[in-house]
């Protein structure tokens, strides 16, 4: 690596104000860095499974102490409404709790019978350190629906998380500790943005380095895998979506169109898995449309910090101007603009809660994906219409069917290729289900089994008496 060093600097995306900055790391640090997690990791990855596992409860007892603290720095640091913020508290909290009660189920050998000549089973070993590439959106769930099965896994985690939430990275990595977690188990690396794609490779490249995984754009997630292919190691890829939410004609659209709001809006629409295009069977296209864009016209957009507040700030003045482009040309190619469609005026980075109609493939809401408060509305002619456009994107991370049969619902998600189907709910990441995607969703799985396996040596023994 060559030397660098900068400073990083966090805004407040509800005020524009700075609030902090941070020397980033140069490159004698980071290799400072891959030595102490390297060593630490083997340390822990001898610890007896009983300790690693009440480290995870451990975890989950000082989140639970620290919620209000932890949900009041994501907020100031990337804009979501403070009580989405202690929900995502709370599910790393779940999360930790799931893999704790899980551990010896999940990781005791598991014999296989090959005959009475020998004896052989398989166990699920620790490989190392880990590198995590990690976004701003969900800055505490991202990290710890990995970094919780890590831990237990006997893992060690360098975060790389995006400069937006440096406080929330170092804030993190400071809990872990006062968790009981051993020193050095976690560690964040401080990178600034311009050095962010150049330290990575040189990381992942690193022979102390035994994975990678990474929750980000299309791009980055196109170099980092690059990056682990070089180097033969394991990597997950948790990329965008465009998640199509399908509404068929004997579905409940008033049901539909009540969660579809959360399907979209939550986060400010800053989620890969958030419903994104919303096909709607012709037959209930008006009711479901007009009860939708009733409900978006009613979120109270503001202050994160109020309870009563539906919407904060997009991340970054950037998203904004991104998702003004996405909205424009869309309507210059004949979408119809029923909510919304502009940012709003004064302080920080908000942008109006907007719905577009009669969008179609070659749209830009419907081809791209939407980072943002914006839905976008198609009607299909019928069943196998619906299928055709929600199979119209070159995503495949969920879905989500709506109708009064579930057999129908699952006929349709059939002609679909993603990484999860949800027949009337919305798509949602649970730590007892795997979650991921398929094509420039990327691959790998996290949560669940899957999520714990994906960097572990599945190691094969086979003894002769």
């Amino acid at each position: 690596m060559s030397e660098t060093s900068s400073v990083v600097v966090t805004t407040d995306p509800t005020t524009g104000r700075e609030l902090a900055r941070y020397d980033a790391m140069n490159d004698a640090s980071i290799d400072h860095v891959l030595d102490e997690v390297a060593v630490a990791a083997r340390a822990w990855g001898r610890t007896p499974l009983t300790e690693r596992r009440a480290a995870l409860d451990s975890v989950a007892d000082r989140l639970l102490a620290e919620r209000e603290s932890v949900a009041a720095l994501i907020t100031a640091e990337m804009g979501k409404p403070l009580r989405e913020a202690r929900a995502e508290v709370d599910k790393s909290v779940t999360t930790a709790r799931w893999y704790a009660r899980h551990a010896d189920s999940l990781l005791t050998p598991t014999p296989v019978d090959v005959g009475p000549d020998a004896t052989a089973w398989v166990t699920h070993e620790p490989i190392g350190p880990v590198l995590a590439v990690m976004p701003w959106n969900f800055p505490l769930w991202q990290v710890m629906r990995f970094a919780l099965p890590a831990i237990l896994a006997g893992n060690g985690i360098l975060l790389k998380h995006s400069p937006d939430v440096t406080g929330s990275a170092l804030g993190f990595e400071a809990l872990l500790e006062r968790a009981g977690l051993p020193r050095h188990v976690f560690r964040t690396f401080v990178v600034s943005e311009r050095d962010v794609a150049r330290v990575t490779d040189a990381v992942v490249a690193d022979d102390r380095v035994a994975g990678v995984t990474l929750t980000g754009s299309n791009r980055a997630g196109a170099s980092v895998g690059a990056a682990a292919g070089r180097a033969a190691k394991p990597s997950v890829l948790e990329l965008g979506g465009s998640d199509a939410f399908v509404v068929l004609a004997d579905a409940d659209a008033e049901r539909a169109a009540e969660v579809a709001v959360r399907a979209r809006f939550t986060n400010a629409g800053q989620s890969c898995v958030c419903a994104k295009r919303f096909v709607v069977a012709a037959e209930v296209a008006e009711h479901f449309t007009e009860a939708f864009v009733a409900r978006v016209r009613a979120l109270r957009v503001g202050d994160p910090t109020d309870d009563h507040t539906d919407l904060g700030p997009l991340a970054r003045p950037d998203l904004r101007d991104v998702l003004q482009r996405q909205v424009d040309a869309s309507v210059a190619a004949g979408a119809e603009l029923l909510a919304g469609g502009h940012p709003i005026d004064g302080p920080g980075n908000f942008y109006a809660p907007t719905v577009l109609a009669a969008t179609a493939p070659g749209m830009a809401v419907f081809d791209e994906e939407t980072f943002g408060p914006v839905a976008a509305v198609a009607v299909a002619r019928d069943d196998a219409h619906a299928a055709e456009l929600a199979a119209a994107t070159t995503f495949g991370l969920g879905l989500s069917v709506w109708s009064g049969s579930r057999e129908r619902a699952l006929d349709l998600a059939r002609e679909v290729t993603t990484g999860a189907v949800f027949v009337n709910a919305m798509v949602a990441s649970d730590p007892r289900l795997p979650f991921g995607g398929t094509r420039r969703s990327g691959h790998g799985r996290e949560l669940a089994a899957p999520g714990l396996h994906a960097f572990m040596n599945q190691r094969t023994f086979w003894a002769v008496p």
